[in-house]
């Protein structure tokens, strides 16, 4: 099952359809006749790396089976300006009630497939992955991790019940890094690495010493950084967070990190500009 056939992405749908149609598209009611057929395209108005084609198809057989769909590129591809990326044919009606859902729901995913493809290029060669994280649009967390992974990145935790991440709040709940490690290891399912962040190295150190797996540096200045993986020396894998700039990365990348998990990736990419141009079918 792909992520366009989970229930969670129709519920989605659904819900975009119902907050966007309501009773029914009363322009189009209005000044196109009922039985009146169209083709359109979808195209791309800017550079992109594409991701969320197969979800037109999804969005159009929830309005009208009978809408012809040509998909001309797959997710994935880089294309241009000018570039068409799936054309429609079908009730006009049908289609101009589907072209708001469809290309907000295409321009999100091609955005973060983008900005991620940007990130994953800055940092070839050096041997570290980008990745996402929780901070996604509440909703739409499966499909922006898909468009991750579309852009050449990796996920983070899926939500708070696939990975161990010890946070300032567990920290302090829990009455100290050791203490929470320990407690962690003791009940984890097998096969899930203990993970904690670390804000200033001394914490790195405690972090080392009560075993953790995973260590995630937090916001931390280059210097330390590089401190802070030689302190590691291999003994857990490190991961880079907070404030990371497609001006930065590089150089954050080459201090030997193994990961470098990126907010922005699904919370701040900027939609990619496409549109939808119809035409009728005579």
């Amino acid at each position: 099952m792909t992520v366009f056939d989970l229930p969670s992405t129709e519920r989605l749908l659904r819900a975009a359809f119902d907050e966007d149609l309501g009773y029914g598209d009363v322009t189009t009611r209005l000044t196109v006749p009922a039985k009146a057929r169209a083709r359109a395209q979808i195209t791309a108005k800017e550079q992109a790396v594409i991701a969320g084609v197969p979800l037109v198809r999804r969005v159009c057989r929830l309005v009208d089976h009978a809408i012809e769909i040509e998909e001309l590129v797959e997710d994935g591809a880089h294309v241009v300006a000018g570039d068409v990326l799936v054309k429609l044919r079908g009730n006009a009606h049908a289609l101009l009630a589907l072209e708001r859902v469809a290309l907000n729901l295409l321009q999100h995913l091609c955005g973060v497939a983008t900005l991620t493809a940007d990130y994953v290029h800055q940092v070839s060669g050096c041997g570290c992955r980008i990745v996402d994280t929780r901070k996604t649009l509440p909703g739409l967390r499966a499909l922006e991790k898909y468009a991750v992974r579309t852009g050449g990145g990796f996920n983070h935790r899926m939500g708070l019940d696939d990975g161990i991440l010890i946070k300032d709040n567990h920290i302090a709940a829990a009455g100290g890094i050791a203490a929470a490690v320990a407690a962690a290891q003791a009940g984890a399912p097998h096969g899930l690495k203990v993970e904690v962040e670390c804000t200033n190295l001394s914490e790195v150190s405690e972090a080392l010493h009560a075993g953790a797996e995973m260590i995630l540096l937090d916001n931390m200045t280059l210097d330390e950084i590089r401190q802070a993986v030689r302190r590691i020396a291999g003994r857990a894998l490190v991961e880079a967070s907070g404030g990371i700039t497609m001006e930065g990365v590089r150089a954050i990348a080459e201090t030997g990190v193994d990961i470098i998990s990126i907010g922005k990736l699904t919370h701040s990419a900027p939609a990619i500009d496409l549109s939808m141009k119809l035409s009728a079918d005579l």
